[in-house]
């Protein structure tokens, strides 16, 4: 579980860097926006994928504009979900 947790935390960190690095230069940009989240349980993995584009997006100090695109992958162990959502200044 402590493994689930770090890989987690370094996936949101590489989306948060990644996003940050695409920031739009003018105030009217939008980009999309993601999180990734890892979890045994697949609702969990899917709840942590939306709070860390929920964070990804108040990081770049956006606001969310549409709906949420959500995709899951089921490994031997760890269900991997990714979060994408518009944002725009």
């Amino acid at each position: 579980m402590m493994f689930a947790s770090k890989l987690a935390t370094g996936a949101v960190s590489a989306l948060l860097l990644a996003a940050a690095l695409s920031a739009p230069a003018s105030a009217g940009s939008c980009v999309r926006a993601g999180g990734e989240g890892s979890n045994v349980l697949p609702d969990v993995a899917k709840f942590m994928a939306n709070a860390a584009l929920a964070n990804s997006i108040s990081a770049l100090g956006m606001k969310a504009k549409g709906p949420i695109a959500t995709s899951c992958k089921t490994n031997l162990l760890l269900t991997t979900c990714v979060s994408r959502q518009r944002a725009c200044k």
